[in-house]
């Protein structure tokens, strides 16, 4: 049996670790001081990238990687706090479209303060990586793209 790990399977675990261990400081810093989920601030920062802050859920799941369900399940208790509400399509009355609210885009932005926060304390540690944030970025963007096609 052979175990040794080729480069394509190196980048896969370090990849998939990286992610593990910044999500989980994202997930507790936001969840400490904001009271959200990596997961959700991710789907409110769809919402709010939307046009006029409105999205369906199709296309919400498309943004984040979750399903149409799994969107309307996220977006539920977010709706019952106030921070996004549902709309009918002037189209089609059988499509629901996400909204953000005033409240909805005021924890967006505070969120988003946060995260900035804590990537700018991550990558003062890491001079060589914030010196390539811009390579880096692309790159991951295209493996992200690559792995969806």
């Amino acid at each position: 049996m052979n175990t040794d790990i080729t480069p394509g399977q190196h980048l896969a675990l370090a990849f998939a670790g990286a992610w593990n261990r910044l999500e989980r400081r994202l997930d507790s810093s936001l969840g400490a001081i904001r009271g959200i989920s990596l997961a959700e601030y991710r789907l409110l920062r769809a919402l709010a990238d939307a046009p006029s802050s409105q999205a369906s859920r199709v296309d919400l799941a498309a943004a984040v990687g979750l399903t149409p369900s799994g969107v309307t399940r996220a977006l539920r208790p977010m709706e019952k706090l106030g921070v996004v509400s549902t709309l009918k399509s002037k189209r089609d009355a059988r499509l629901a479209i996400a909204a953000l609210t005033p409240a909805g885009r005021e924890l967006v932005d505070d969120a988003a303060g946060v995260v900035n926060d804590k990537m700018r304390d991550m990558l003062a540690r890491a001079p060589a990586i914030a010196a390539r944030i811009d390579e880096l970025t692309e790159l991951l963007d295209d493996i992200g793209r690559q792995a969806a096609g």
